[in-house]
């Protein structure tokens, strides 16, 4: 049956695709696979299996020390007269699992009896002690994953917070005994009736059936993964707690989904209620279940997938025996048992659950060349921002940067649009001779430099190109481009672009230099956030050099934009860093490829969209606000020398920025910063021609915004967005108000952000109340300095 999956061939074997890694669990299975019902699984097309800890007369034990107890307690009611039971440790006869050749392939499944949420003491605390000794064992055996199921009802239900607690706390305490294990909480997507565990749960009489049936009960899509919050909150977002999905057969909408592409999952279970059946008898997962899964193995760390209650059928082993390292056998006597087996007809087939899962992972869409070498290796990786003025970066950060033929196509495409118009304008020149003076402020190796010739050739306009760089390690290989790749059409000039003076006319034997002026100003020294890595402040120390009537800058303005959103694994990878030597981990901006992240804020809300402008910068600056920053530097301000930082006299205070926004939530979730993104306006034409009244003066722009990049500059790669962590994460309930403050501060000697976020509920036409509130971060000690 499942054959006709396995002939449908890809048609690109060079194609690289992700990899399904196919796990197989039955729920009724109590004791550990013999080496032979092993070998059934995996020629069945699976890549491993779970395993029980304990077996059945580990159970039956458990239930009679519970009645036990509960017969004592009946009899003395006398409060703290009965002690807590204690469950005996495991013997040979309590499991089946003993450390082997294969252990530490198996998955462990801890038992699904234990009731770690029950209202009733005795149960969960003999439920603690039974994960307890489970997982103790299983990690002494050489496991290095156990699931453990998942609480059966949600806090959301009255009542039931206090087991959510219990269930948390539990889990908690088990990662203090199993030291190497990770522990992964398998849970429904959301509660859809088929997908609970049917396994009774230890429990006193009285309540065996005191639950109401789940079809009863009205669904909330958020209830499972507001109970897995609570449980990696309380575990303090531990490194090795992960979360495996129940996929139902009904999927949720795409809000949901997202929520849990965010989260660390380990698994996305399939129980044969989750298929359908095609036309030829079949398995099959519906399109929305395809492109779901397409979407997720899309993770750096992709899920595993985990086939539940859907065979094979294993044969039971007459005569079970483990295998060890001495019996393996010889190449010669494995060969000759191969002929045997083959001779003896005996062919094992592929389950059609997992063939067809392996059809899917060759309908995948192959990974990009871009996406196999860049890509994927950044996603959730964080990066400390540069520090381009303190600091003189590397060879290997430029031919990164170099790297992206977006960008530069779109600088090139600039520079080509403002030589157009300049010529078509008659704009005069700053070069004796007639040519449009460029100069490139920020040179680094130099491929503005080359495009700015470039354009030059194509539009047919003559240019000088100054290469500015400060770096001198730069500045030689600049020396050598232009003796090798630019014929020596370039005048290098290697200092601060701040200081210098700008374009020498006169000879350089002459005791009194003359200087001239930049027609077009060129830089690439935008951040992840546009103004990030000091692009205001270079580009005003730089400014006195550009012509003052006609000279333009290229980018000539650009926008920071935020969007809240919930990002567990990168909030627990800073926690690790804080908790180990970074004591200002949450308070850096991280430049990080956003990937497993959630934007919790509404699309399409009027006046409140997902991604709002913070703010805005324009070069050149007008001349009066210049003359205004001299003054200041110059004490010439009536009872200066304060300004807005103690000690600063305020030169910079124009670069200082503060907004304040508001996002509309309409679901419950919690947010672990603050997503930062940038767009630029690198030309803006001010003519147009063409046939027939046809527009040609399209602005020329750089976007990183999600909604944005592929309309403005698909493909590039050259910036990664930025992250402003919260310390704390922030939880908030449906239909909540986020409202961000975010400053950018200055004391004329480093620039600093500071951001702080609150949520606020409506109560009534107009008012509102505070539910929730970050502290004010700031990334003050990690500043950017002048």
């Amino acid at each position: 049956m499942s054959q006709s999956y396995m002939d449908q061939e890809s048609d690109g074997y060079d194609e690289v695709r992700p990899t399904f890694y196919i796990g197989q669990h039955d729920s009724t299975r109590s004791e550990t696979l013999t080496d032979l019902q092993y070998g059934q699984v995996l020629n069945a097309g699976f890549s491993y299996v779970t395993t029980p800890i304990t077996n059945e007369h580990f159970h039956d034990r458990v239930v009679n020390l519970l009645k036990t107890t509960l017969l004592d307690a009946e009899n003395n009611k006398q409060a703290g007269s009965t002690p807590d039971p204690v469950v005996p440790p495991l013997t040979t006869e309590d499991t089946n699992l003993f450390p082997g050749t294969y252990t530490s392939g198996l998955v462990a499944y801890s038992s699904p009896w234990i009731d770690l949420c029950s209202s009733n003491h005795v149960v969960s605390s003999i439920s603690r002690q039974v994960l307890n000794l489970e997982v103790s064992y299983a990690n002494f055996c050489g496991i290095r994953s156990i699931i453990v199921p998942g609480p059966r009802q949600d806090s959301i239900k009255a009542g039931n917070g206090r087991g959510i607690a219990q269930y948390a706390r539990a889990i908690k305490e088990a990662f203090s005994i199993g030291t190497r294990v990770a522990i992964i909480i398998h849970i429904p997507m959301y509660r859809e009736p088929s997908l609970e565990e049917k396994v009774p749960l230890l429990s006193p009489v009285d309540e065996e059936a005191s639950e109401t049936s789940p079809e009863a009960q009205e669904i909330d899509l958020f209830s499972s993964w507001d109970s897995w919050h609570v449980i990696r909150s309380v575990c303090e977002y531990d490194a090795r707690l992960f979360v495996a999905i129940k996929i139902p057969r009904v999927l949720p909408e795409k809000e949901l989904q997202t929520r849990w592409f965010s989260e660390p999952i380990q698994y996305l279970t399939f129980g044969p209620q989750t298929f359908q059946t095609n036309k030829a008898g079949h398995p099959s997962l519906s399109r929305h279940h395809q492109d779901m899964i397409f979407t997720y193995m899309r993770l750096k760390h992709a899920p595993y997938f985990l086939l539940c209650d859907v065979g094979p059928e294993l044969e039971a082993d007459p005569s079970p025996k483990e295998i060890t390292t001495a019996e393996f056998p010889t190449l010669a006597e494995a060969a000759a048992q191969q002929v045997a087996s083959t001779s003896g007809n005996k062919i094992h087939a592929l389950n059609s659950y997992s063939a067809y899962l392996r059809h899917l992972e060759r309908q995948q869409e192959p990974l990009s060349d871009l996406e196999q070498t860049t890509l994927a290796n950044f996603q959730d990786w964080l990066q400390s921002p540069l520090q381009p003025l303190s600091d003189n970066l590397e060879s290997v950060t430029y031919e990164v940067f170099e790297g992206d033929p977006v960008k530069y196509f779109q600088y090139e495409t600039a520079i080509a649009a403002a030589l157009t118009e300049w010529a078509a304008l008659s704009k005069p020149t700053s070069s004796p001779g007639g040519e449009v003076v460029i100069a490139v402020a920020g040179s680094g190796r130099g491929p503005l430099v080359t495009r700015a010739l470039r354009a030059s050739q194509s539009t047919g306009v003559p240019v000088r190109v100054w290469a500015v760089e400060k770096n001198p390690n730069a500045y030689v290989y600049l020396l050598r481009q232009n003796q090798r790749e630019w014929g020596g059409r370039v005048t290098v000039v290697k200092t601060d672009m701040r200081a210098w003076k700008g374009p020498l006319l006169s000879d350089s034997s002459s005791s009194t230099p003359t200087y001239g002026k930049v027609d077009i100003l060129v830089s690439e020294l935008l951040g992840s956030f546009g103004d990030n890595e000091l692009s205001p402040e270079c580009l005003d120390g730089i400014q006195h050099v550009l012509a003052p009537t006609h000279g333009i800058s290229i980018p000539a303005s650009y926008t920071a934009h935020l969007s809240p959103i919930s990002t567990p694994r990168i909030h627990a990878d800073i926690r690790q860093r804080a908790l180990a030597a970074d004591e200002n981990a949450f308070e850096t901006p991280w430049v990080v490829r956003l990937f497993a992240l959630d934007f919790v804020a509404e699309r399409g809300v009027p006046g409140h969209p997902r991604f709002q402008e913070a703010w805005e910068f324009s070069h050149p600056l007008p001349r009066h606000t210049l003359d205004a920053v001299e003054a200041r530097r110059a004490g010439g301000i009536a009872g200066g020398g304060g300004g807005s930082m103690a000690g600063a006299v305020g030169a910079n205070d124009h670069n200082a920025r503060h907004c304040h926004l508001t996002f509309v939530c309409r679901s419950r979730g919690v947010i672990h910063g603050l997503a930062g993104y940038f767009e630029a306006v690198l030309y803006a034409p001010t003519t147009s021609s063409g046939a027939e009244g046809e527009e040609e003066n399209a602005k020329i722009e750089l976007s990183t915004l999600p909604e944005n990049i592929d309309r403005k500059s698909k493909d590039m790669v050259s910036w990664f967005p930025i992250f402003f962590p919260l310390r704390q994460p922030l939880y908030f309930p449906p239909d909540t108000e986020l409202e961000v403050s975010m400053w950018r501060q200055t004391d004329d000697t480093k620039v600093w952000y500071e951001w702080m976020v609150e949520a606020f509920m409506w109560v009534g036409p107009s008012q509102r109340v505070k539910v929730g509130s970050s502290d004010l971060c700031s990334s003050r000690k990690v500043a950017c300095l002048l």
